[in-house]
């Protein structure tokens, strides 16, 4: 099982603060407040994928896009001004809605289908985890039942919950990611062999030699409107020094001599490796639990939130993995080396994959631009995720909270942190945030409102 216990007092707090605030609940009687119900599961999401193995940002991003839906779709028929989204989406088709003249609790089937999701998609994790799973719906499952005090509508609003869960997971067993887990690098893959073309890094995040999910750019997006958007513009390939392709290398190079410690320290927030964090798109799932803890808004716009955010990322990790494998760039470390200085080093080795776009910037992208739409251009917060871990003594670096005045603001420095560890050059990074918004423009133009 993956090391997490580097990670707990920043993120991890917040779950075992829910685990209290529920005793407590419990002992007093008193109901959470909705979106204490909806960050609850999103810190458990978040943990789950921090701490399930074999975990990747492919596969991350698409498990968060079903389950933020489920969410959603879990609750909005009990909101007459809203409406379900799924038949907006990529063949899912319409999902079923509650018996009419019968009342349900959407506490209870938002809590249902949680569980249920959670379990159906990350079947792979541990038994503690699933035990984890099973305490946390067990808990708000008494709380919400002493209060409906109506067996026949808990167990309805239950049925319909698990119902809604289990029907968006048969969709997403056909979208080409499925247990994608089980085949993360494809040792049969054949390298295109061109000038300025990927190769397995020397200095590198994983031992592999092949690609992570080089096939991942098939899989089927949640909006078909993201499958038709168009490839970024590249910087065609010319070694020549001052051509534009050579100074996207020469600047990356003369940064990393000049590098401030407040770059570092975001550099190495950003990372966000899913050996030991709950990966990028987790990262942006977290970003909108800051959102909601901060605003309290009622249950539908939580759920709503983490719906639209979950697709955002789930499709701009996607599409950056098509056009990933259609450009197939090298990085730095590859480039730098032979065409400008052959004993440099990036500050922060290499994933195993390649460069143009940046899946860092493109997701990012995508999470300011929901979150905008939601809470607006001028939302400050504090992002406290890595609060808590040890120093990084290779790079001599604390992990320090970041506060920013607006997500755009973080998601620039996201892009941004891997032009200061010298993975990304410039164009991988703001190709990636202009695609990123358009996705995430997609996404907050679907029909959320009748």
């Amino acid at each position: 099982m993956k090391k997490v216990s580097v990670y707990m007092p920043g993120f991890f707090a917040c779950l075992m603060v829910c685990w209290i605030a529920l005793s407590c609940n419990q002992a007093n009687k008193k109901l959470p407040e909705d979106y204490e119900l909806a960050t609850a599961w999103a810190d458990l999401t978040n943990f789950i994928a921090m701490t399930t193995p074999a975990n990747s940002p492919t596969f991350a991003s698409r498990c968060l896009g079903y389950i933020g839906l489920t969410m959603y779709e879990s609750v909005v028929p009990g909101y007459p001004g809203a409406q379900s989204v799924a038949t907006q989406l990529n063949g899912l088709g319409a999902l079923p809605q509650p018996e009419k003249g019968l009342s349900y609790n959407w506490q209870l089937a938002l809590n249902a289908g949680q569980a249920e999701i959670l379990r159906s998609i990350y079947i792979q994790t541990s038994d503690q985890n699933k035990a984890k799973i099973d305490s946390l719906e067990q808990a708000f499952k008494t709380i919400y039942a002493e209060q409906a005090k109506d067996n026949a509508i808990v167990e309805r609003s239950v049925a319909y919950g698990k119902n809604i869960a289990q029907l968006i997971f048969e969709w997403s067993k056909t979208d080409g990611g499925h247990r994608a887990y089980l085949r993360n690098f494809d040792k049969q893959l054949v390298f295109a062999e061109k000038p300025g073309s990927w190769k397995p890094p020397l200095f590198a995040q994983s031992f592999s030699h092949f690609p992570l999910h080089p096939h991942w750019g098939r899989n089927r997006t949640f909006l078909a409107v993201d499958s038709a958007i168009e490839p970024p513009v590249f910087i065609p390939y010319d070694t020549t020094p001052g051509s534009a392709y050579y100074q996207q290398f020469k600047q990356v190079y003369e940064k990393r001599k000049i590098l401030t410690q407040d770059e570092k320290e975001a550099a190495i927030w950003w990372s966000d490796d899913p050996d030991v964090t709950f990966t990028p798109p987790g990262h942006s799932y977290y970003l909108a639990t800051i959102a909601i803890r901060k605003t309290k808004p009622d249950l539908l716009k939580a759920a709503e939130t983490y719906a639209r955010m979950g697709m955002a990322v789930a499709d701009a990790f996607r599409n950056c993995w098509k056009w990933k494998f259609e450009f197939f760039t090298e990085r730095a470390n590859t480039f730098v080396p032979q065409h400008i200085d052959e004993h440099w080093e990036s500050f922060w080795p290499d994933p195993p994959f390649p460069a143009f776009p940046s899946g860092h910037a493109i997701q990012a992208g995508a999470a300011a631009t929901v979150l905008t739409s939601l809470y607006g251009d001028h939302f400050e917060f504090t992002d406290s995720a890595h609060v808590g871990r040890p120093k990084d003594e290779i790079r001599d670096t604390e992990f320090k909270a970041r506060h920013f005045n607006s997500f755009w603001e973080a998601a620039e420095e996201t892009a941004m942190s891997r032009f200061y560890g010298g993975i990304h050059i410039p164009q991988d990074n703001e190709r990636g945030l202009e695609k990123g918004k358009i996705i995430g423009n997609n996404v907050n133009g679907l029909h959320w409102n009748k």
